[in-house]
């Protein structure tokens, strides 16, 4: 993601993309991938420091099972808030940048980490003019990750002795190809390069501020922390910076890298002189290492590249007269505006508010004529430097334009003049001039934004660099989830809750399920008539919509950063001192091996269920097989559904009846089985029902069941709360005890008659002995159908994500081979595929492999995926004609031993394809018989 071509970035994000959502299961699928992706980064991270990876890998194996509390740990973990499955949150941010400006992360990799965080709509921004190969990466990653992608562009202009920032951001320039058109037409060329020239300044004052610090300010850097520091070199700079656009920031992370390898060098010495120092130099040898470990960029920054101790340096924010001074920083915003005003039909302007007053800001709106349609409201880097105090006066003049009502916005204006009488700007006269005449012609302005209404913008600016300020991100805390509403409230440090306030309200949409048996959808629709049932059966969907184009600017809002902010910056420097602790591999029950995790769950669950039967019953059989009974039925159930819900009546020939088993949540099963024996037989059924009440097998069957039932079903539905469950699965666990009743009293009876009619004595006291297993068997058994059915349709809807994907990809490749043969008859490509093989075209070559490939995807799940037969041959079903013969063709290139055996060997797969290489040889014949079945 860091280095590579473009084409190589994005390639490996969309393999990453279709890997992670392969990998992600349960009910937590879209956090689960968030997870994976962020886990892989910090693995890539962690190269050489071989045991946080082995730690880290676990922690990858352990999430991918998708269980919620595993997911939602680790979620917490790495500071993400919990998204909604239906990825329908109000996530986004307005203003970032990647590192071809001035942030740390290529457009790719900025893509997948606003994606981790839960951002579904960017804005990211670049000064004064973009490449179109910047442009063209990331629109395709967010396109491949599904992101509402805006690029912007910003420019300074001048206003009043200053500058201010304008942000330009295209509309209707929907994908790659129409972007890199409108960069292609001349008069938009023309206008980039006006911006090249403006950033050829900007390297030259960067330059000579380089200059002067390696004049007047580097050996005092070099004697303040008494280290032996590389003079920065102009051209190791601009390599240093590269690709981005050199600026301060730039400038200060490079003299900081210098520092820090000197320091390094240093403390090699300060290592030495440790050891034979006494007490009090040891002391000042920490603290001195102390300070070189806190020392940072921004440190840099604000001490030694500070304009007001260089004197003299011609700097982009501050209008000059430098000879070199481009020409687009010559004109004042009005000028530009009307020259952006040309490029495209479609765009947004949006003003930086930065240090621009209420007065100002009605100014400009004023002279733009409309053209500046949004407001950058909040910008993150300033609200953390308490740049604040304009920010509800600015919103109050939104409001008041949005409103639409003269009167409100007469008194808003009149407030901002007489604010200005009451100033002592230098040029108070020509802005009261300029105010007044707004004030003369106020309706003009009213109805400059009636059509198009004055909207707000909320950007972090983050670039990735500092550690002093948040990191990218808002979410709308109404429209996450109840987790994250409890976690931002219980960890309010965390995170910055903006005082602003956007009112949003949820939509549902309902689209009927017209796929269904016609029995049970005549049933549905008298089940509709009934009141309050109108939407039953229904696939739903939630999304939400604004209720206002502008903020309401309160004390407490509800906007949250989605980052944290590090307050404990370190280098890594004080680990090298002789004393200094050292990072101990971390020992935890979650770090336990897994196969070993799961046998100490077994024995938890065992200890209390054995020593309860042990001692509570009087026949030898239960009091030391009662446990092993209890266990068995646990085990038998669980092992069951798993293997009807994989389709193991039906399974492959490949396929072992315990391929379908999770291990995982057999055991955790059996462990929380064991602690509901204590509670059921003791606590329920002996202490309370018996004992207590008087209730048990000879009194009233019925009641003793439903009462044991009850307590089973807030057992279940406790501990499933505890691990994290879904509503829905938590609900299914109570309600599932209950229909349990009848079955348990059903077995009752059938136990007591079997008893019978063997002639045993006191088959109520027998019957009330086992009464504690009876039930047991019988809620297991309505669990059993209710989870083997709900795993079934689990499966089902795994394998339909996975083979649509698969026929999607395999309909596209084509659709690309018939483009690249226009005279061929349509759907005969693939007829005489051994031409494409053998074509001297190499993009007819790729394609031709991608069809191997998507062919080869199909044939495994065919052969290894639960359920992936029964589902793919329904969907086959569905498919048209035509792509049911494009289908079939595409399964036919399996045919080509030959060439497939070459790719294996070539390395398709990696170096150890002699087991895949294989099984292709072996029984792709037998699969296609199959498939032309289906056909």
């Amino acid at each position: 993601m860091e280095r590579g071509q473009i084409e190589n970035r994005l390639q490996a994000l969309k393999g990453l993309n279709d890997d992670i959502f392969s990998t992600a299961d349960g009910p937590m699928a879209k956090n689960t991938a968030r997870v994976l992706l962020q886990i892989m980064k910090e693995l890539v991270r962690a190269k050489g420091d071989y045991p946080l990876q082995l730690r880290l890998a676990h922690d990858f194996r352990m999430a991918a099972f998708g269980k919620p509390r595993i997911v939602r740990r680790l979620l917490k973990h790495y500071h993400l808030l919990e998204m909604p499955e239906e990825w329908n949150q109000i996530t986004f941010d307005d203003h970032v940048h990647d590192a071809n400006t001035s942030g740390r992360k290529s457009p790719t990799h900025l893509i997948m980490d606003a994606w981790i965080k839960g951002i579904r709509r960017l804005r990211v921004i670049y000064y004064h003019y973009i490449e179109p190969r910047f442009a063209a990466e990331l629109i395709e990653a967010a396109r491949i990750m599904e992101i509402d992608l805006r690029i912007g562009i910003e420019f300074w202009a001048a206003y009043r002795n200053s500058t201010i920032s304008l942000i330009w951001v295209s509309r209707g320039l929907p994908d790659v190809d129409t972007f890199l058109c409108f960069l292609a037409e001349p008069h938009v060329v023309e206008f980039m390069e006006q911006g090249k020239a403006v950033l050829k300044f900007q390297e030259k004052c960067v330059l000579r501020l380089l200059s002067d610090f390696n004049e007047q300010k580097f050996d005092t850097l070099c004697r303040d922390f008494d280290i032996d520091m590389k003079r920065p070199v102009p051209e190791e700079f601009l390599r240093f910076a590269f690709p981005g656009q050199p600026s301060v920031l730039h400038l200060g992370e490079y003299i900081h890298s210098l520092a820090i390898f000197a320091m390094k060098e240093r403390i090699k010495d300060l290592n030495q002189m440790f050891s034979m120092a006494d007490a009090e130099e040891q002391q000042k040898i920490k603290q001195m290492v102390e300070k070189m470990d806190c020392f940072s960029a921004q440190d840099i920054i604000s001490n030694y590249l500070r304009l007001s101790q260089h004197h003299g340096m011609p700097m982009l924010f501050d209008i000059c007269n430098d000879i070199d001074l481009p020409d687009r920083l010559k004109i004042n915003f009005k000028e530009l505006l009307v020259n952006i005003e040309k490029l495209h039909h479609g765009f947004r302007i949006t003003l930086n508010l930065g240090d621009l007053k209420p007065e100002d800001v009605l100014e400009i709106l004023y002279e733009s004529n409309g053209l500046v349609t949004r407001l950058e409201i909040v910008n993150l880097k300033d609200f953390i430097l308490g740049k604040t105090d304009h920010i509800f006066s600015v919103n109050a003049l939104q409001e008041a334009i949005n409103d639409g009502s003269l009167l409100k916005l007469k008194r808003v204006v009149r407030q901002i003049i007489t604010s200005v009488e009451q100033s002592d700007y230098v040029d108070k006269t020509d802005r009261l001039k300029k105010l007044v005449d707004v004030l003369h012609d106020i309706d003009a302005l009213k109805n400059m934004y009636s059509v198009r209404p004055l909207k707000s913008r909320l950007g972090s600016d983050s670039n990735g660099r500092s550690n002093q300020t948040y990191g990218m991100g808002f979410g709308i805390v109404n429209t996450l989830t109840f987790r994250a509403k409890k976690e931002i409230q219980k960890y309010t440090r965390d995170r910055l809750i903006l005082p602003a306030n956007i009112k949003v309200n949820q939509r549902v949409t309902s689209f009927p399920i017209n796929s269904m048996h016609p029995v049970l959808k005549w049933v549905m629709n008298i089940l509709k008539r009934l009141p309050g049932l109108d939407q039953i059966m229904q696939v739903q969907k939630k999304e939400w919509v604004f209720e206002a184009f502008s903020m309401d600017m309160k004390q407490k809002g509800n906007i949250v950063t989605l980052g944290g902010i590090q307050k404990d910056i370190r280098n890594g420097l004080r680990l090298d001192l002789p004393d200094s602790e050292k990072n101990i591999t971390e020992k935890s029950w979650n770090n336990l091996n897994t196969r070993l995790k799961n046998g100490f769950k077994v024995i938890i669950g065992f200890i209390p269920a054995f020593i309860c039967f042990a001692l509570t019953k009087d026949w030898w059989f239960l009091a030391y097989f009662g446990a092993f009974i209890w266990f068995g039925i646990t085990g038998i159930r669980n092992v069951l559904q798993s293997v009807l819900g994989g389709g193991g009546l039906r399974r492959s020939s490949l396929l072992k009846w315990n391929d379908y088993i999770s291990w995982e949540r057999l055991t955790d099963s059996l462990l929380y089985t064991g602690f509901s024996v204590p509670l059921l037989d003791y606590v329920i059924k002996t202490v309370l029902l018996d004992k207590t009440f008087g209730i048990n097998i000879t009194s009233s069957p019925m009641v003793l069941y439903s009462c044991m039932a009850l307590a089973n079903g807030i057992y279940l539905s406790t501990h499933n709360a505890f691990r994290g469950f879904p509503k829905g699965v938590i609900t299914g666990n109570f309600f599932r005890s209950i229909l349990s009743i009848p079955v348990a009293v059903v077995f009752s009876s059938m136990v007591g008659g079997m008893l019978s009619f063997f002639g045993v004595a006191a088959v109520e006291a027998v019957l009330q002995k086992w009464a504690t297993i009876i039930s047991k068997a019988a809620s297991d058994t309505v669990a059993g159908i209710i989870e083997g059915t709900a795993d079934r349709f689990h499966n089902m809807g795994l394998r339909k994500r996975d083979i649509k994907k698969k026929f999607s990809d395999l309909f596209d490749t084509y659709s690309k081979l018939e483009f690249l043969f226009p005279e061929v008859e349509e759907l005969k490509i693939l007829e005489k595929s051994e031409e494409l093989f053998n074509s001297r075209n190499s993009e007819v070559k790729d394609l031709a492999r991608m069809i191997i490939i998507n062919s080869l995807d199909l044939f495994y799940f065919w052969m290894y995926l639960p359920r992936a037969r029964t589902v793919m041959i329904d969907m086959v079903s569905r498919l048209t004609p035509e792509e049911k013969i494009i289908f079939l063709q595409s399964q036919k290139i399996l045919e080509h031993e030959q060439y497939i055996s070459r790719l294996f060997v070539d390395g398709i797969l990696g170096r150890n394809f002699s087991r895949p290489l294989s099984f292709y040889l072996t029984t792709y014949k037998n699969y296609l018989y199959s498939i032309e079945k289906i056909n």
